[in-house]
């Protein structure tokens, strides 16, 4: 599963609008638009965004 789609499915779950979503996991409010046009993450960026899903995962436990 890509990290977009990881990323998609949490804001579906949690109607957190996407710009707050790349704020809080990266510092970046376009986070989200520019990996749906196509921006490649590096690995760092991707283990930043996995471990706030994974954070907000078990907090929403």
């Amino acid at each position: 599963m890509s990290v977009l789609h990881k990323i998609d499915c949490y804001l579906r779950a949690t109607a957190m609008p996407r710009t707050k979503f790349g704020r809080l996991a990266v510092g970046d409010p376009r986070l989200v638009d520019d990996l749906r046009r196509g921006r490649e993450p590096g690995a760092r960026m991707v283990q930043r965004i996995e471990t706030f899903l994974a954070q907000h995962d078990e907090a929403s436990r």
